[in-house]
This record gives structure tokens, sequence and C-alpha cells, in this order.
């Protein structure tokens, strides 16, 4: 199968054949429909990031099941799913307790000494995530997978695998944004944009985006930010008290990765405020707030992947995106094929796309 690999850190992608295994007693063979390019993959192309090489990179996909190990009995052949690299073992302390997003059980891989799940000329190949995407086919464990209608379009529900399910997530499940609260977005990517929709669906009475792109600016506004500030015009946390009577907001949402954006996530919030960290801020990297804040009780937190339990979660953006209170169409700019995949990276980089999908069909 074709797949797209990373050889070196920091480095460009290089489409190239590789095998697969056969599926082990938990593990399922899928057949990649769709897969997004998402802000993380971008991380570690740059270098930011480090990570066993060379691997196949990609993590936000959906995909058909074509075949499935002699022990999984959630899944079969031409069953239709959405991937997910919150893989869950299900047994463990944060998976028994609600967080299954934590989970750090080495069940869910293959045991040392097992044959790779993917290689080349019989080396073995990483899998990003334990996913990696941007290849024909996937072999994941079973938990790594949430089965959707078949009627869903596929592209849609590849987004669901990683930037929807952060981005919405990150408010409704990490943040738990109240009715008639405001809230401050800053980063309008596919995971900001999904923040604010999730701001939406959960009653918030203003919702205020940040970024410094005129154009997805106007999209936030179209998913449901009641004001949007560019950060080139000025302080954005001047201009977000400003629209806040001068106290800030309830809920804060960082959806870049930045240290400075981190740090103006805390400073617009009012007393009592929440900032929730969803964007990758660069390993290493330190953090500075003040902190006579937090004797006004503002809190600082992170958001893994939107505090996802995505069997649970993922129907439910479904049936909001059937209700059209859920936008996924205008998150996608475009769709392209996989030997396209470093053009779209480097438009990425640059700012011009919300979210490009690969379809391999």
């Amino acid at each position: 199968m074709k797949a797209a690999l990373l050889h070196e850190i920091p480095g460009k992608l290089q489409i190239e054949d590789i095998d697969h295994d056969a599926p082990g007693p938990h593990e399922v063979l899928i057949k990649t429909a769709s897969a997004g390019l998402c802000h993380s993959d971008l991380h570690f192309l740059d270098g930011k990031y480090p990570y066993m090489l060379p691997v196949v990179m990609g993590h936000e996909s959906a995909g058909v099941v074509e075949a499935v190990g002699d022990q999984v009995d959630y899944l079969a052949p031409g069953d239709h799913v959405i991937t997910c690299l919150s893989v869950f073992c299900g047994t463990c302390e944060y998976c028994l307790s609600g967080r299954p997003v934590l989970c750090q059980s080495p069940s869910r891989m293959r045991p040392q000494g097992a044959s790779p799940r993917l290689s080349q000329n019989g080396s073995p190949i990483h899998a990003f995530a334990q996913l990696g995407s941007f290849a024909e086919q996937m072999l994941v464990h079973e938990n790594a997978c949430a089965k959707i209608p078949q009627d869903f379009p596929l592209d849609k529900a590849a987004l669901i695998g990683c930037g929807v399910t952060t981005g919405v997530g990150a408010a409704l499940n990490t943040a738990k944004v109240e009715p008639t609260s405001t809230v401050a977005v800053i980063g309008c990517g596919g995971v900001g944009l999904s923040a604010v929709q999730g701001a939406r669906i959960a009653g918030a009475l203003r919702i205020i985006a940040v970024d410094t792109v005129p154009d997805k600016l106007e999209t936030a506004k179209e998913l449901g930010a009641t004001d949007v500030v560019n950060a080139k015009d000025g302080d954005p946390v001047a201009k977000v008290k400003e629209l806040t009577d001068g106290l800030g907001v309830h809920y804060s949402f960082e959806a870049i990765g930045l240290k400075e954006t981190a740090e103006q996530a805390f400073a617009m919030l009012r007393p009592g405020g929440t900032a929730t960290i969803i964007g990758m801020i660069p390993f290493g990297t330190k953090i500075e707030i003040d902190g006579f804040a937090f004797l006004s009780e503002k809190r600082l937190q992170g958001s893994s992947m939107g505090s996802n339990r995505f069997r649970f979660d993922m129907p439910k953006y479904i049936e909001l995106y059937k209700q059209g209170r859920l936008k996924l169409d205008e998150l996608i700019s475009r769709h392209i094929a996989l030997d396209d995949i470093n053009e779209g990276f480097d438009a990425l980089a640059r700012g011009e796309v919300t979210r490009q999908v690969i379809m391999f069909d």
C-alpha cells in the first residue's frame, strides 16, 4: 500500500510502498477513505516535537473495515468507522473513571517481540498516534475506532476524528461552558472554529473569535462567533476586555499552540474565569502568568482531544450535524490527493486553509 512516511525531523513526507501485517486478535484493518491535514502533524514535521522514525504520519481519518481479528466483536467487515488517537483499554483507572482519553495502558499496542503492524522491506515502520492515517490502509487496535452510519459522508467523518472532537469537546467536556456565559477563542483554524461551535452549542451569550486572518474571522462569524478581533489591529486582550465591559470572559480557549497566545488566553479572563489550552505548545516551552491572578480564582487548564469519550461523543456530533447545529462542510477548504500532501502542509503553514482532506478514492 502507498503511505506518506517521515524519515527525518524536521522533514518532508515521502510517498512510498509499505506492507501491513494481518490483524491480530483485537485489531482491525481499515481501507482509508479520507484523512485530514491537522496542525498537530505539522508540529512534528517542523521538529517541534520528537517521534520515532520512520513513521507513517496522520491521525484524523475515516474509512471502511476490511478485516478484523478473531476476538473483535464490536466491528465487522463493511462497517464504516471514524478513527481516533485516544485509543483506550477499557480496564485501567482512567477508563473506568470516565477519562479514557488519558489511558496509558500498553495493552493497546502489540507486545514487544511481536511482528510489527507495518513494515517496509522487512524493517518495522511506526504508525503515528497508533493510527498512521496518511496511508491507503490502517491496521489499528479495535478501540481506536467508532462505528458510524454508512450514509454519513466520510470526508466529514474524518474531521470528527480529531479537530472537531478536540475543539467542540474542549468547550463541552473540558471547560463545560455554561449558557449565557462569555467566551473567547484564540486561533480560528479547524480546532478553534470547532471550539467556537462548541461554545455556541453550549449556549454561550457572547463568543469572541481572535485571529490575524480576515477570512478565518469571517468563517468564525458563520459558525457562531458574535464578535471578532483581528490581533494585528492591537492588543487582543484589551479588545476582548473592551467587548466584555472591561471584565474579561468567563472562558477562553487557546487553539494555536504558542506561549504568547496561551498567556493572552489567561490574561483575558474575568475573576473566576477558566482558560483552556488546546493548542500543542512546543515541547519544553514555559508559560509565564502573574501568580497574583490566582487570588481571583482564575484557572489555567489543559485539554487533550477535547476530554473525549469518543465512542460516546462522536455519534452525538454526527446527530448535531444532521440537525444543522454542528457545521462541518464549512471547515473543509479543499479535497486533495495523497500525492499533494506536502503542498497541503505548506498551505497549512502559511495559514491559507482551515482543513484539507485527503480523499483516497
